[in-house]
């Protein structure tokens, strides 16, 4: 049976327009639950991250927290003492390692800020090695006497603060000063340095070091001009529970640093008690004699006395019994020291070369003692403090002669002389 005529006409359309649609459709239309608005994912909680450290000005960077360390333990000093002279508490907590510091600490912090503390002429110093490389000591010292220390460990290639000690505001420390054998070896050279032998006296050992050798110290460092190093000025040696030893590096007036001293110091008792048992000056009498002497390793200010011990030597033109400027300033030291305890008592020995008679010799070597023993006096020194002795030519420190008996004149310089024995 055939279809009506408009039947086949419109399902002709119908096929078109689905043709068509197929063709111009962007996609197919969504399903009816599609439309709807889909859940929110459920988000696992992850680790809190803290929030950025804020970025200050390019022209003022902000400074590193002491826990994250310096390459430089000069800078993280210098910045240190940058927080304490801006009174800035929180920047020198920071700095000094917040985690470590108990409310005690801080407000010994905020006290000593408060003081607005100002810097001593020496102001910020590295004082040595704790241990090679690892551990440093830095000080600052305030214009009042008082004085920060700072024990800086070196990990992972930076440093930071691992120990420090702050001064009170009564000049006191607020917590016990370092006694270790680092402080002993630096309170040491410090009091010979600025020329106070008594204070130096009291951190060796009288058994193994000398007065004269306290005296000789302090006459090269004073003739010389001699300066600790500003970097690394005692470099740890040796590190046991009762011994330790450092290197003193020495910078002379010129800035060359071929100088060095080598102190050796033992410690006993608990809490150990330590005192310097050794002094090794060979490198420094040797630079001493390059610069002051001439060259003459011999014409040193500390020589070895024949009865044992040290002895202080002061040395004379050639039939001349008048001390020369630069015996004066050494007797200048010696008088100090004896002024500062009259019952200390020296002998005085003349000495001369080999020319000349016996009798003129003894003489001589008298006048020699006698002369050294008047400038004592007349710089307070009691009399009665002093014993002399005229030695004439019979104990040269060096030949008069040659082997081959031919005059040395070399020898016969040292030769004349007044040698100081500090009998203490």
């Amino acid at each position: 049976m055939k279809a009506p005529h408009w039947f086949l006409i419109l399902a002709g359309v119908l096929a078109l327009s689905a043709v068509a649609l197929w063709f111009i459709r962007p996609g197919v239309a969504p399903k009816p639950e599609e439309t709807q608005q889909a859940p929110a994912p459920v988000l696992v909680p992850a680790e809190p991250v803290p929030d950025p450290e804020p970025v200050a000005p390019e022209t003022t960077p902000a400074a590193p927290s002491a826990l994250e360390g310096y390459a430089d333990p000069a800078k993280l000093a210098q910045r240190i003492v940058a927080a304490l002279e801006s009174g800035d508490v929180s920047s020198f907590e920071r700095l000094l390692g917040d985690s470590r510091l108990n409310e005690a600490s801080r407000e010994a912090i905020r006290d000593l800020l408060a003081t607005k503390p100002k810097l001593a002429k020496k102001g910020i110093r590295e004082v040595g090695e704790l241990e090679l490389n690892k551990r440093v000591r830095w000080m600052i010292e305030l214009e009042d006497g008082r004085c920060l220390t700072l024990d800086l460990l070196k990990e992972g290639g930076l440093w930071s603060v691992e120990k420090f000690v702050l001064p009170s505001r009564d000049g006191k420390d607020a917590q016990e000063s370092p006694n270790d054998s680092l402080a002993v070896a630096d309170a040491f050279l410090q009091s010979v340095l600025d020329q106070r032998f008594e204070i130096a006296r009291k951190h060796v050992d009288p058994k193994s070091v000398s007065d004269a050798k306290i005296a000789g110290l302090c006459i090269l460092f004073e003739e010389g001009m001699y300066l600790l190093r500003k970097s690394k000025p005692l470099r740890s040696m040796l590190k046991k529970p009762d011994l330790a030893g450092y290197l003193a590096n020495i910078e002379a007036a010129d800035g060359s640093q071929d100088a060095s001293v080598a102190i050796t110091l033992r410690g006993s008792g608990n809490p150990a008690k330590w005192l310097v048992s050794e002094i090794n000056l060979d490198r420094l009498l040797a630079d001493y004699a390059r610069r002051v002497a001439g060259g003459d390793v011999y014409y040193s200010p500390l020589v070895k006395n024949p009865s044992g011990g040290d002895t202080l030597a002061l040395y004379f033109d050639f039939d001349e019994d008048e001390v020369n400027p630069r015996s004066q300033r050494q007797l200048e030291i010696v008088a100090k020291i004896l002024c500062a305890d009259p019952s200390k008592k020296i002998t005085l020995s003349g000495h001369t070369d080999a020319l000349g008679t016996r009798n003129y010799n003894d003489d001589l070597s008298g006048r020699r003692a006698a002369v050294v023993r008047d400038l004592l006096i007349k710089s307070g020194v009691s009399a009665q403090q002093i014993v002399t002795l005229a030695k004439g030519s019979s104990q040269p420190r060096r030949p008069n002669v040659t082997e081959g008996g031919v005059d040395n004149p070399d020898g016969r310089k040292v030769n004349r002389r007044t040698e100081i024995y500090l009998d203490f």
